[in-house]
């Protein structure tokens, strides 16, 4: 089809629309954009600008470019013939406005020095050559307005000169000088793909409503409507910020040890052969221990103090009435509870034992004969005798005794270890207790084993004959499990506020925590509870703007090392307890 026929149509209304401004705004991109329906990257606008000028005569010899220009507005069929200019001021364009229908007036918005010549230069000669046609002002770049601007100037050629933010004009500047000349204004971005349809579509417009004032015959040109507003741009959605996430705490095994060989908090005291005294935490032990569990549940209340109908015997006159019934009480016992047969590790105690001077072997036995008491006795105060109850016991009792820190008297739990426990090998059981582990060049594993085998602590026993047989490497899944295992058994004691020390006083209740827990996890509450502090000497701590949810949510990140959601829990709140805390991991986790 010839592109003179478009002329020859009688209900097609052809626009010449001229595009001028400045150099390097945008004015063949956005053309092109029309015209051709060319997409650009910002990358690919960026590259060295190369003054340019589309050619008119791409409707005569480009078929595409010519089915483009043909539109529909306001139901008034339009062919919209592009003009492109150079942006020179000293050109000569007279030929270019000639016969225009409508001029697009183009500005950079982040080219402040455009928009000022808008006024200055390009308006004034537009009304020189064209003074009936109308102008429709646009602002190009749209999308360097919500650009990283740092990132378009690395890209941009290397003697350009940078794009300042404080050069970035906001829309109302554009419909300030659009307001002050009395022309529609609207802004464009390429490669957004925003505006451009606004652009032409409203200088369609523009162009018919000054024709329908001259040719006032054509019926069709009555509905046609004046430039409409422009919808608001929609920023492109920000990428979401880079959230780094700090490491984890140091290592959970450093800080339970080092709580070991300073034991602060300590609220039992370990008693072996009669003068070596090791100060220890209940939380620590009971969690890795069913032994020790069950043996700080004891009930040392009052009540049965020396009381005649406890489970630990009849009371020194009955025995004294009734022989036969204490004979039969005895044996009774020794049928059912005191019958504690057991294949151990044994340590030999002797060179005959061992059957050779050699040192001490470790071998699979059975227990000795039967394991005989006097049955579990209560002992003057709150205690109790523990020689039947387990081989690694003597006894239990509450008395005061000096912190080793503070020097300060308070209520400890004294429990008193079988004479056959050696403090050597019974700290490397404490340590395993604490930490999970157990070093492969550790002295006395055959003793470590023989105490292992009294606390019933298996796992441990496992890891000593892995070092025997040169399996060590085994351990390290043993290690695991005791992990897993005491978490479980550290968030029911969260739960339930078993062998808790201390209490936070929140804002909507209370909750019961651990010190020795909160002392190897938290360097804040470290230094509240092991500094100068009246927190370090009291069992109630008093938390202001905080919630049972977001303490709880704390002190099981603390315990276990692992944030777990709830509900009922705010994230901001949370946010702000854990900054108090100075604990950045958390606060990224949340």
């Amino acid at each position: 089809m010839d592109s003179d026929m478009d002329y020859e149509r009688p209900n097609v209304e052809t626009i010449k629309c001229v595009v001028v401004g400045d150099n390097a705004v945008g004015k063949t991109r956005l053309i092109c954009a029309r015209a051709c329906n060319a997409t650009l990257t910002q990358y690919q606008l960026l590259a060295t600008h190369v003054p340019t000028v589309w050619a008119i005569d791409q409707y005569r010899v480009c078929q595409e470019v010519l089915e483009r220009s043909r539109d529909v507005v306001d139901d008034v069929s339009v062919s919209l013939r592009l003009w492109d200019t150079f942006g020179d001021h000293h050109k000569d364009r007279r030929f270019a406005y000639g016969r225009s229908d409508v001029v697009v007036l183009c500005f950079s918005i982040a080219n402040p020095n455009s928009l000022h010549h808008v006024k200055t230069m390009w308006y004034p000669e537009i009304k020189h050559f064209c003074p009936r046609a109308p102008v429709i002002l646009v602002g190009c770049q749209l999308d360097l307005r919500y650009a990283d601007l740092e990132a378009v100037n690395r890209a941009r050629r290397p003697l350009a000169r940078p794009i300042k933010p404080n050069e970035i004009l906001p829309p109302e500047k554009g419909r300030e000088v659009a307001k002050e000349l009395g022309i529609p204004y609207y802004e464009t971005s390429v490669v957004a793909q925003f505006g451009i349809k606004d652009v032409f579509d409203n200088a369609i417009r523009a162009a018919l409503i000054s024709r329908r004032h001259l040719q006032f015959w054509k019926s069709h040109l009555r509905n046609v409507q004046r430039p409409l507003l422009q919808a608001p741009f929609l920023p492109p959605k920000p990428p979401p910020p880079i959230i780094v996430v700090p490491d984890p705490p140091s290592s959970s095994e450093e800080c339970p040890a080092h709580l070991l060989e300073d034991p602060l908090c300590a609220d039992v005291i370990l008693v072996l052969q009669e003068r070596v005294r090791i100060f220890a935490h209940k939380i620590y032990l009971s969690t890795s221990s069913s032994k020790f569990y069950d043996l700080f549940l004891m009930d040392l209340s009052e009540e049965e103090l020396g009381g005649p109908s406890g489970p630990g015997g009849p009371r020194p006159e009955d025995h004294r009435s009734h022989p036969e019934q204490h004979h039969h009480h005895h044996h009774h016992h020794h049928g059912r509870d005191f019958l504690l047969r057991a294949a151990s590790f044994d340590v030999c105690e002797s060179v005959d034992e061992a059957g050779g001077s050699g040192p001490a072997g470790l071998r699979a036995s059975t227990s000795d004969g039967i394991l005989r008491g006097n049955g579990t006795g209560y002992l003057p105060g709150r205690g109790r005798v523990l020689s039947s109850w387990s081989r690694a016991f003597v006894s239990i009792q509450e008395e005061m005794a000096e912190d080793p820190l503070t020097f300060k008297s308070r209520l400890m739990v004294v429990v008193k270890m079988d004479n056959s426990i050696q403090p050597g090998p019974f700290r490397a059981v404490l340590k395993y207790l604490y930490t999970g582990e157990l070093g492969e060049n550790e002295r006395d594993l055959m003793h470590i084993a023989h105490i292992a085998e009294l606390l019933e602590v298996f796992d441990l026993r496992m890891m000593v004959a892995n070092i025997l047989n040169n399996e060590a490497f085994m351990n390290q899944e043993i290690t695991k499990a005791f992990h897993v295992r005491r978490t479980n058994r550290v968030k029911e004691c969260l739960a339930k506020g078993t062998f808790s020390d201390v209490t936070f006083i929140l804002d909507d209740g209370t909750i019961s925590a651990h010190k020795p827990l909160l002392i190897s996890s938290c360097d804040w509450m470290a230094a509240m509870f092991g500094g100068p502090f009246v927190e370090s000497s009291t069992r109630e701590v008093v938390f202001p703007y905080t919630s049972r949810s977001c303490m709880r949510a704390v002190l099981e990140y603390l315990y276990t090392g692992m944030f777990t959601s709830s509900p009922d829990l705010d994230d901001m709140k949370l946010i702000v307890l854990a900054n108090r805390l100075c604990l950045p991991h958390l606060v990224a986790l949340t």
